[in-house]
């Protein structure tokens, strides 16, 4: 800043004692010696008389000096806000001078961008991502936005050997990165630095790689690893098209590359190629990554928060981790992926141009891309040392510098290096570089001429931080959109000579960016190894997650199942449904295959009203069905819901049975109807031998029950004699109904074609329309009775041991019923959510999950319940709900980890949908051949929460059937009133066909 009084004496002495503002005296009148064009507001207090203000950067500002011991003030900032943070050393010791003129402020003024102005500039930038990340809009996008492929932060669980080349410079570096994470994370480098001559930046593409293939020959040859054939990564540090994480095809040159006959190439090929042609040596190049990525990844190694990269140097460019939903160009859309902004070429497309000023121009008309790389042209340290130099020559042709003087040496492009503007915008010694950096350009500079050229610097590295500091904001601000959060906490990598050696450029950049940004936190971590050890970082996450690749496939390969593997189940399930019909091998048969008793369907003649009871889980239902005949046939239901204790399930079965009566009877008085003997149709859900309708024997508790005194014996007859001890009320026990046989009833009253029942809930089951004639175990061949599977028991005998797997035996070995319900233990909600519990175990212990730590929630047996696969599984849900709904588990997951929980669950799933098919296929099949039919149309009644919950089950199971049994067609009809509306109506036939046989 300048422009204060230049003659301040002409106030009166003792006068300007109180304000000495930037254009104004003491009166706080207009000074009439006044020459700067800042606000009033900018003003600078002193307590004692000041007739002249000069302007040098203080000691950690930029501040507004004042004479010898002259140190209470309030100092302006170089960008007027006056807000310094250090208050030491505010006085200049040199003599006092006069401040710049109007003139060399007209030059500046340009370049000072306000809030409002950089505020905007974030917002071009973000629609600039956008357009980039867009199908539609990228291949006119300037800001290219390049999938990396790489997918993951480094988790510390690294280890290898690696080399790492990094390519991007006049010179390039060439390292072996030795990786050992039991060792506190230890990385131990060694590394060369090789020469880029001019000759071979301007030659040819292929003497470009050779001169590297030798590079790393000479390098391999010095540690000694020739015979070793190590990854290598390569540090790329140029605009590249990638569609995988070992490929870059080079878009265009930057940074004074010029070799001909690689831009459209793929650069990884080219290397191979030259190291091929030396034969002397074998390479693995695993990974070609920016220079960006690297840095990103190299400080990803100390702090796992770190998720954008930042390079501010010779050229400048950012990456960040972007969800691959929003990645146009990339397959998929879980997960997240780091992409390679490219932002240098922000401008390109002219939506700059309001901002660039005629030294901009000139810089980019003499530059080897003229009409590209224009943000990076305004900001990086390859042109800002050019920029001054070009503001220098015109002050000075206008004769506001060196008294006029143009030289020789200040004509020469690149005389002027951003190594000298660092050198002047020092601290202390700011002012004598100047003179001496000035003296070596031949101008002869004054001691005004060396205030002026301070300034200069410190305007153009300013606009600089601020620039970089907007479209870093906008990163940000995408960064906390994605994530759905209030306030953003990050770590951004940064690297690049200007960022680290200019004195004053990371502390205006800061600043900057918290005004932008005020609701994120940013860490900025300094990448104190360059990208090539980002390279490596690269290089062992991909070595990494291919190991844990594989390991994982291993584990889950084994819970996917061929077609030859389910035409088999389908075949072992037919098998034992044979056996549990014939009279011979009942007993032994582990699919009982009991007879219900239910001969069939409804006719639409059903009338009256019937009490429902459902029984079947740790909840249970009574309800009130009228149904109603005639040519408008109609069901009416009322239901209350009541919940059964623990203690009760697993307590005595009088005590079972008491409470269930117990719950009737407060329906009954609910609705208003105890007095008249209603007929009763119980839904009891677990394997009953029945000998008539009205008669179930349990022959074992499933789901969890375990209520004494009750297998073996006659659940009619246990309800009766409860409902008998209440002494409150009668009712007509008329059926015992397993739930997957109310299922069907409740389908076939809307669909006449409904002769196959099936639950997939907490537990499953089916059930189906049989020929008499099969059915060994009761008289009689005419007609046809529904036959309840109990399917769960299939495999109960080993027949399963085959595709069971070790998570299945676990799950097994610690339910309440050891050995049993093998199948169902495979397919039903109950357990599914163990077995992805187990599954999760396992791989935290070996480091795939969670950071590796196994906490106590996981421990917890029954937390994966069947609505948390569901939700986890739905499309619509992004990994960030994902990760969510593991944080109401208490699981604190990264990304990886969601993605990884989520095929998890997939897997399981699909299993259970698979099996469930393959059984479903063994039914239908059986009951086209029964039929003696060529084609077999039929429906199937569904119920069940995994079936209705589940967003892929129902649509998995349906084309295993379609594909295992060809030749029926089989509609699934969804029970929408569940198995006690079935329950009423099997006892509405029952009083039916008790009617017609008295009559």
């Amino acid at each position: 800043m300048g422009g204060l009084c230049k003659v301040a004496p002409a106030c009166p002495p003792g006068k300007c004692a109180d304000w000495i503002g930037i254009g104004w005296c003491a009166q706080h009148e207009p000074c009439p010696y006044s020459t700067s064009p800042f606000p009033r507001q900018s003003l600078i207090k002193n307590r004692d008389p000041i007739f002249l203000l000069i302007f040098s950067p203080g000691k950690g500002s930029d501040t507004a000096m004042c004479p010898p011991g002259q140190i209470n003030s309030y100092i302006v900032d170089a960008d007027g806000r006056g807000d310094v943070e250090d208050k030491s050393s505010w006085c200049w010791a040199g003599q006092i001078m006069a401040c710049p003129s109007e003139e060399i402020d007209k030059y500046l003024y340009a370049m000072r961008l306000s809030d409002e102005t950089l505020i905007d500039i974030m917002t071009r930038f973000k629609k600039e991502m956008k357009n980039g990340l867009s199908r539609d809009f990228n291949p006119t996008a300037t800001v290219k936005m390049l999938p990396t492929f790489v997918r993951s932060i480094p988790d510390g669980s690294e280890k290898g050997d690696f080399i790492a080349l990094d390519l991007g410079g006049s010179s390039f570096r060439i390292l072996r990165v030795q990786v050992n994470h039991e060792q506190n994370q230890n990385v131990h480098m060694e590394s060369e630095i090789y020469d880029t001559p001019e000759n071979i930046v301007h030659g040819s593409g292929s003497q470009l790689f050779d001169h590297v293939a030798e590079c790393l020959g000479d390098f391999m040859e010095k540690k000694k690893i020739k015979d070793k054939k190590l990854p290598v990564g390569f540090t790329f540090s140029f605009p590249c098209r990638q569609s995988k994480i070992d490929e870059g095809i080079l878009i265009t040159w930057t940074k004074k590359f010029k070799a001909s006959g690689v831009e459209g190439m793929d650069v990884v090929k080219l290397l191979n190629k030259a190291i091929k042609k030396r034969g002397d040596y074998d390479a693995n190049i695993v990974a070609v990554v920016n220079d960006t990525v690297g840095t990103m990844m190299t400080c990803g190694y100390d702090d796992q928060q770190c998720e954008v990269g930042l390079i501010i140097g010779t050229g400048t460019n950012a990456c960040y981790m972007e969800e691959l939903r929003h990645i146009d160009l990339v397959e998929g859309d879980e997960g997240r992926m780091c992409i390679n902004t490219e932002w240098g070429a922000f401008g390109d497309d002219g939506s700059l141009e309001d901002i660039r000023t005629e030294f901009d121009r000139e810089i980019d008309r003499g530059s080897l891309n003229p009409g590209k790389q224009l943000f990076e042209k305004m900001v990086s340290g390859m042109y800002l040392g050019e920029l001054v130099r070009l503001i220098l020559v015109k002050m000075a042709k206008e004769s506001l510098l060196f008294e006029g003087r143009i030289t020789p040496e200040l004509l020469t492009r690149g005389k002027l290096k951003t190594s000298d503007v660092s050198a002047i915008e020092k601290n202390k010694e700011g002012l004598h570089n100047a003179k001496e950096i000035l003296t070596r350009l031949g101008v002869e500079p004054s001691d005004d001429d060396c205030i002026s050229v301070q300034h200069v610097c410190t305007i153009v590295s300013f606009r600089s931080a601020n620039l970089v500091a907007a479209t870093l904001g906008a990163i940000l601000n995408r960064l906390r959109d994605n994530k759905g959060t209030p306030r953003l906490r990050t770590t951004v990598g940064v690297d690049g000579s200007l960022y680290k050696t200019h004195p004053q450029y990371a502390r205006r950049f800061h600043k900057t960016l918290r005004r932008l940004v005020p609701d994120s936190d940013v860490r900025f971590l300094l990448s104190e190894s360059g990208s090539g050890k980002g390279a490596a970082m690269v290089t062992a996450v991909a070595y990494r997650l291919a190991e844990q690749h594989r390991q994982i496939e291993e584990t889950l390969a084994h819970f996917r199942l061929t077609k030859d593997m389910l035409l088999e189940v389908k075949k072992r399930m037919r098998t034992e449904m044979d056996m549990g019909l014939r009279k011979q091998t009942h007993e032994k048969a582990v699919v009982k295959m009991l007879p219900s008793f239910v001969r069939s369907t409804p006719d639409g003649t059903e009338h009256g009203d019937f009490l429902a009871l459902d029984l079947g889980g740790t909840n249970f239902r009574v309800l009130l069905v009228k149904i109603r005949s005639g040519k408008k046939r109609t069901v009416e239901m009322h239901n209350k819901i009541y919940a059964i204790p623990i203690e009760i399930m697993q307590g005595t079965g009088e005590e079972l049975f008491d409470h269930i009566v117990s719950c009737i009877s407060d329906f009954l008085d609910y609705m208003g109807i105890k007095g008249p003997k209603m007929p009763l149709g119980f839904t009891f859900s677990f394997p009953c031998k029945q000998t008539s309708l009205d008669a179930g024997i349990l022959i074992t508790w499933t789901k969890g029950f375990k209520a004494t005194d009750c297998v073996g014996n006659d659940v009619a007859t246990l309800l009766r004699e409860a409902i008998k001890r209440r002494e409150e009320f009668d009712l007509d026990v008329v059926a015992v109904v397993n739930d997957t046989v109310g299922t069907m009833m409740t389908c076939a009253y809307e669909e006449p074609t409904c002769e196959v029942g099936l639950i997939v809930g907490t537990g499953s089951n089916a059930c189906y329309m049989e020929e008499m004639k099969n059915v060994e175990m009761l008289e009689g061949n005419d007609g046809r009775m529904c036959i309840n599977m109990e399917w769960g028991a299939f495999g109960d005998n080993g027949c399963l041991d085959d595709i069971r797997t070790i998570y299945d035996r676990l799950v097994d070995e610690y339910s309440l019923n050891a050995g049993k319900q093998r199948f169902e233990k495979m397919i039903s909600g109950m357990y599914l959510g163990e077995i992805v519990r187990n599954i999760l175990i396992d791989f935290t212990k070996k480091g795939f999950l969670f950071r590796g730590q196994i906490s106590e929630t996981l421990k917890t047996r029954g937390i994966f319940q069947t609505k948390y696969l569901s939700q986890i599984e739905s499309d619509r849900l992004a990994l960030l709900q994902v990760r969510a709904i593991l944080q109401q588990l208490g699981l604190n997951s990264t990304c990886d980890d969601s993605i990884l929980v989520k095929t998890v669950c997939g897997v399981v799933s699909k299993r259970a949908a698979q099996l469930c098919g393959a059984g479903m296929a063994a039914v239908v099949d059986k009951i086209r051949e029964n039929r003696g039919l060529d084609h077999l149309n039929v429906t199937v009644g569904v119920d069940g929460t995994l079936y209705k919950l589940h967003p892929h089950f129902s649509r998995i199971m349906y084309q295993t059937v379609k594909e295992l049994s060809p030749k029926c067609n089989v509609s699934f009809l969804l029970s929408e009133d569940g198995s006690g509306k079935g329950a009423a109506l099997i006892t509405a036939v029952g009083v039916r066909l008790r009617e017609e046989t008295s009559s």
